[in-house]
């Protein structure tokens, strides 16, 4: 799995924990809490974790797993 695809699933995951919605920020440090040995060890995915999550909530937006933005409150993620 790339790291994009793996981001995907790791967003769902943190908003499971944190009910359905939460902000980027706490989904980050989800991520990071869960899945740091993996971010380390992912070469340059290290270094682009954050832009991949982004873009992964963008995609899960597309696929209607996500709420679109226009949907939420500013900064906020929310399960459909």
């Amino acid at each position: 799995m790339s790291l994009r695809s793996d981001a995907q699933e790791w967003i769902i995951e943190a908003l499971h924990f944190y009910g359905g919605s939460a902000t980027i920020i706490q989904i980050c440090k989800y991520v990071w809490a869960q899945h740091e040995t993996e971010l380390r060890s992912s070469e340059d995915g290290f270094y682009t974790w954050q832009y991949d999550v982004r873009w992964a909530a963008q995609a899960l937006r597309d696929k209607g797993i996500l709420k679109p933005i226009s949907e939420t409150e500013r900064g906020l993620w929310e399960l459909q």
